[in-house]
């Protein structure tokens, strides 16, 4: 018998010979030149007229479920990529290998005894309210709009409930597990065992032998996890829910690219099942298609009777006498922190840039110290005294002189959320300080000290935007935004918007309903740009008219659909002469707006210069046509992340 296989790896579907009789999406390993890879079966074919080689192995006796390798055609269709990529996304690393079982396969989730828990999933009035519209909405993919503390977790446990009783299984898509610990440690408290967590600590056993427990499950069951859950396989998929669909970890950036949203509506739409995309700030583009689609729904009201309004401060960076006690804290933030300090309440300084100072530069000549590799600024970490490429992660010993003129004179230039914690443990001493960013060792991680955090053990948290979502701190009175206009001035149209999603973010870790005092200070250099002042106001649906107007004047999504293309080459000019070439072959396409070309952002690497050029269509055929004519030279990167 011959089966079309895909086998694993940048190839398109082979066939390959059988003595078993094999069903669509079984598992398999095949020779692939000489290397022997793990592969799918797509289906039973004819006899072809050249020769064959021979499936080497059946890995499982269960196949993947059909909506999977539905997905797989998907992404190789709408995301131009070689099908055996899109499996690599299916199959776990390593899948051909023997492994040992252990009891520690499944995370912390700690175990319910009794599934009589499951029916004591209380909703208030505004949460059936919003379940009910979930339900009745249009289409398979609905957008849950609810404020920060509105209590959209009580509707995914419901949600979640309903597809168990109805023997059917869930995916809960959340941006990082480290992020949004509370969300998965309820789950695991109401579902107990069958949660199945997926999270990046794991290793390549752990994730394979989560992925055999999910193929081999005979019942339902609650898959936690970030965009990688999505291609779990389950047999009775019934939901799907994307917790801060906003968060950009929901895009993959490196082959094969995609967004799990757009995979996760397809998905749904192929089962006739239910999508849901949750946040208090979700992506513009997909606010306003859900909307005009009549799949939005908005939960509006606190869920606690308790809650406060924050009163909101903006303290402006150019008046240099709200800083004349400290360049970093203004008087009013440090005057806060006093306050809480001695009624025992926590403070959050929010700043999302880590390290101690990004630039280090020559007094004499200006030379800058860049990495090596990617040319980029180093940052100064100096508890270690080092600097490092966050980028790449080269380190070196910060050097005595300027590398390039001999002078001692290095400064160091910024400030990031090492240099911020030394700063504020010197101010207050008393105080038990706690940096929470990328750069914690393991153990530091505000996923392992949660309890201690909760408990008011420490009294001022400092860090970035592993801070600013999914907490709800009993303790915290006030939240310190260092500089709130940040990512306000990088060269990408969703600046303005990764900035607002942000501060409204730390913005609802205070206020809700635990005190009764609940104080933000944002500190700016720009008080009175419009996206510093819809985030003081929290006023989301003022921001996305706003940013509607200008993406329609701009013509990008959801007005447009957009293509990014990116060429490297070893020497500026002949990086300049391709695109110039590129620009010429598509100019001939009335279809197509094409921007001038420009450096791209990350300009020179070690593999050369990197210039793009931004397409944008008013179909997204018009761009996939586009693609298909073009060399390899060139890396595509088509939608941005959600675009539904």
């Amino acid at each position: 018998m011959f089966y079309e296989v895909i086998p694993e790896g940048k190839v398109e579907a082979l066939t390959y010979s059988s003595d078993d009789s094999l069903l669509p999406g079984s598992i398999v390993t095949v020779p692939l030149g000489r290397r022997t890879v793990p592969g799918v079966v797509v289906k039973k074919v004819a006899q072809p007229e050249f020769k064959t080689r021979a499936i080497l192995k059946i890995l499982y006796s269960k196949p993947l479920p059909r909506h999977l390798l539905a997905t797989v055609r998907f992404i190789h269709e709408y995301y131009l990529a070689a099908s055996g990529e899109a499996v690599s996304l299916v199959l776990p690393r390593g899948v051909q290998k023997k492994r040992r079982k252990t009891e520690q396969m499944f995370g912390d989730i700690r175990n319910t005894e009794h599934d009589s828990t499951l029916a004591e999933i209380r909703l208030n009035t505004a949460q059936k309210k919003a379940l009910k519209g979930l339900q009745e909405a249009p289409g398979a993919t609905k957008m849950l709009f609810g404020v920060t503390g509105s209590g959209k977790t009580n509707i995914y446990l419901k949600m979640a409930l309903n597809a168990l009783q109805a023997h059917k299984s869930t995916v809960l898509l959340v941006p990082e597990i480290a992020l949004t610990g509370q969300l998965v440690r309820v789950f695991g408290e109401v579902f107990g065992e069958r949660v199945v967590l997926i999270h990046s600590r794991q290793t390549e056993a752990e994730r394979h032998l989560i992925f055999e427990r999910i193929l081999e499950a005979e019942g339902p069951l609650i898959v936690v996890g970030p965009r990688s859950a999505l291609f779990a396989p389950v047999a009775d998929l019934g939901l799907i829910i994307i917790d801060e669909e906003h968060e950009g970890t929901y895009y993959q950036e490196n082959a094969p690219k995609y967004s799990a949203i757009r995979v996760a509506s397809f998905m749904a739409k192929t089962l006739g099942i239910n999508c849901v995309l949750g946040s208090a700030t979700p992506e513009v583009a997909d606010f306003h298609l859900a909307e005009q689609r009549g799949a939005l729904v908005r939960l509006t009201e606190k869920a606690k009777a308790s809650a406060v309004k924050p009163e909101v401060k903006i303290v402006d960076f150019k008046e240099r006498a709200n800083f004349s006690k400290n360049k970093y804290f203004s008087g009013a933030l440090l005057s806060s922190i006093s306050g809480n300090l001695e009624a025992g309440r926590q403070t959050l300084i929010f700043h999302n840039r880590r390290g101690s100072s990004p630039l280090t530069i020559c007094e004499e000549c200006g030379e800058e110290i860049l990495c090596p590799s990617c040319f980029l600024p180093l940052t100064l970490h100096a508890d270690t005294y080092m600097l490092k490429c966050h980028t790449c992660d080269f380190a070196e010993p910060v050097p005595v002189g300027c590398p390039k003129c001999g002078a001692p004179g290095l400064v160091h230039k910024g400030f990031g959320t090492k240099l911020l914690e030394s700063e504020l443990s010197r101010l207050f001493p008393e105080a038990r300080v706690r940096r929470f960013d990328a750069d914690n060792k393991k153990g530091e991680a505000l996923a392992d000290v949660y309890a201690e955090v909760v408990s008011g053990e420490v009294d001022i948290l400092v860090g970035t935007q592993t801070l600013a979502k999914g907490l709800d701190l009993p303790r915290l009175a006030t939240v310190g935004v260092v500089q709130a206009d940040a990512g306000l001035s990088l060269p990408d149209y969703m600046a303005e918007e990764r900035t607002f999603q942000l501060l409204t973010q730390v913005i609802g870790r205070v206020g809700r309903g635990h005190l009764e005092t609940a104080e933000v200070i944002i500190q700016t250099f720009r008080p009175e740009h419009p996206v510093i002042q819809f985030a003081v106001a929290e006023d989301y649906e003022g921001f996305s008219k706003y940013l509607l107007g200008a993406r329609r004047r701009g013509g990008f999504p959801p007005f447009r659909f957009v293509m990014r293309l990116d060429i490297t080459m070893k020497t500026e000019v002949t990086v300049v002469r391709k695109v110039r070439e590129l620009i010429k072959k598509l100019s001939g396409d009335k279809r197509l707006t094409i921007s001038p070309p420009q450096p791209a952002f990350h300009e020179r690497t070690a593999r050369g210069y990197t210039w793009q050029i931004v397409v944008r269509a008013r179909s997204r055929k018009a761009l996939i046509e586009a693609c298909r004519g073009l060399d390899k030279n060139f890396r595509v990167t088509l939608d941005p992340p959600g675009l539904l």
